[in-house]
């Protein structure tokens, strides 16, 4: 396995719908996937998408849990909502790095991908790992988290990030971070 170089914001891959894979996964698509455990655990992440390591290919790897050692290889991921709950929670990104954000995602949501192999998996996601699928996917076409935003003023660098945390409990639905900075 190989660590490869993480693309970051500006990098024009990163703006590109990413490309199907063919089933199963040739050797070469095999090694991205087996890249991408490697560079997205040394990094150190909990998800990444091929188009982070310069590959259009709809491929991503994630970490169901803090807790779990075995990431997922997800290849062709879809994505369902569940319901029209929303939650609003802090993100950071590999190709955004020292940035965060509070970020609106799908509460839960149902997904369907293949393992490498060609097999079909599926199932239903909430909390953490609904998050991470979201924003994995949203790199396969193309969207930043920075673009899912509801107000600029959601995003600030990691060491400012408290500030956003100090917001999210209770969360205000008209995202009205309380005191007018404007001047």
């Amino acid at each position: 396995m190989t660590l490869r170089k993480i693309a970051v914001m500006g990098q024009p891959v990163l703006w590109r719908r990413a490309a199907p894979m063919t089933l199963p996964l040739d050797d070469a698509a095999r090694r991205l996937a087996d890249d991408m455990v490697e560079t997205m655990r040394d990094a150190p992440g909990v998800g990444l998408a091929a188009p982070q390591v310069y590959a259009s290919a709809r491929v991503i790897v994630v970490q169901p849990s803090r807790d779990r050692d075995a990431p997922m290889v997800l290849v062709n991921p879809v994505l369902e909502p569940l319901g029209d709950a929303v939650e609003i929670g802090l993100e950071g990104c590999l190709s955004i790095p020292d940035w965060q954000g509070l970020v609106p995602r799908w509460a839960r949501v149902r997904w369907r991908a293949h393992d490498p192999d060609g097999t079909p998996l599926d199932g239903e996601a909430d909390g953490f790992f609904a998050r991470v699928l979201q924003h994995e996917v949203d790199h396969l076409d193309g969207v930043l988290y920075p673009m899912r935003l509801r107000d600029p003023r959601d995003l600030a660098t990691t060491r400012e990030a408290h500030h956003l945390v100090a917001r999210l409990d209770p969360y205000r639905a008209d995202n009205d971070p309380g005191e007018d900075h404007r001047s």
